[in-house]
């Protein structure tokens, strides 16, 4: 079974010359050498909106075989978490397949977590990232997984199932090349004002750079933060915290006012990584690695 793109031609360019040409530009340096992490949070609109801010942590990340992608469910569609089983995902640059052992792995480690095509059918903000991967290791494979409930103890469950298989990964076989990446797919506060939305992401941003599951959790419930991907972060920032990952670093901000000229209503984006050495830093103001 192959996951076909949903949304090649809307979110990034749908012919592969095409979509090479954006991704050169985009990761275009110079930037840091690119180092191992534990995970990240990367941002998953259009390219022309948060491609750079995208861009700026993948650039700084060396990719390993495996990097297990969490995004939100945009769609309402399918289980509450949700493991797709297809045997690869398709873009305009090939194929992307499932590491199979990890994805049962971490669904043993997981109860919660479940197969499940519906949630992941029509959602995006995974899908935006497998070029940027691909383009960075063209033989990357996939672990694929969205969280559709506000439900903390769930969050806590599949980061510490994570945790848990890095550590097994790591006795089996310690080499950075073969510890898997856990990447948190999400975009900021949505839909206000640049100062209230600004204002907003850097109480969410606290949380993330405190490694607070629980905080961020539900500084984003009582604060009425529209950030769509707090599951996912959440779920990082458990794992995170049991594995004894950090820091976490703040890589680029932006808006889609940078774009739009529009500050009246705009979406923000955070690019952070967690669990790096010293060389993975960056202007926490900028929009472009």
């Amino acid at each position: 079974m192959i996951r076909l793109p949903a949304v090649a031609g809307a979110f990034y360019e749908g012919r592969e010359d095409a979509l090479q040409a954006s991704l050169r530009e985009l990761l275009r340096g110079p930037h840091p050498s690119p180092m191992p992490a534990f995970g990240a949070v990367v941002p998953h609109a259009g390219y022309v909106y948060s491609g750079r801010v995208a861009a700026s942590v993948y650039s700084r990340l060396a990719v390993p075989r495996t990097v297990v992608i969490v995004s939100p469910n945009h769609t309402g569609r399918g289980l509450p978490a949700a493991l797709d089983p297809s045997d690869a995902w398709r873009t305009p640059l090939g194929d992307v397949p499932l590491d199979l052992r990890l994805a049962r792995r971490m669904q043993e480690l997981a109860p919660s977590l479940e197969l499940d095509r519906a949630a992941h059918q029509r959602e995006h903000s995974l899908e935006v990232q497998l070029p940027f991967l691909q383009s960075r290791r063209p033989d990357v494979a996939l672990v694929p997984i969205c969280l559709g409930a506000p439900n903390l103890d769930l969050c806590r469950e599949i980061g510490e199932a994570f945790a848990r298989l890095h550590a097994e990964e790591a006795a089996r076989d310690g080499s950075p090349d073969h510890l898997p990446l856990l990447l948190a797919s999400s975009d900021m506060n949505h839909y206000e004002s640049r100062a209230v939305g600004t204002a907003k992401d850097d109480r969410a941003i606290a949380r993330i750079e405190a490694i607070d599951p629980e905080g961020l959790f539900a500084t984003v419930r009582s604060e009425s933060i529209s950030m769509c991907g707090f599951l996912p972060v959440t779920a990082l920032l458990f794992a995170a915290r049991a594995a004894g990952a950090g820091p976490a670093r703040v890589i680029a901000r932006s808006d889609s006012g940078d774009e739009t000229g529009d500050v009246s209503s705009v979406v923000g984006y955070a690019g952070v990584i967690v669990g790096a050495g010293p060389g993975i830093s960056g202007n926490a103001g900028g929009t472009a690695g």
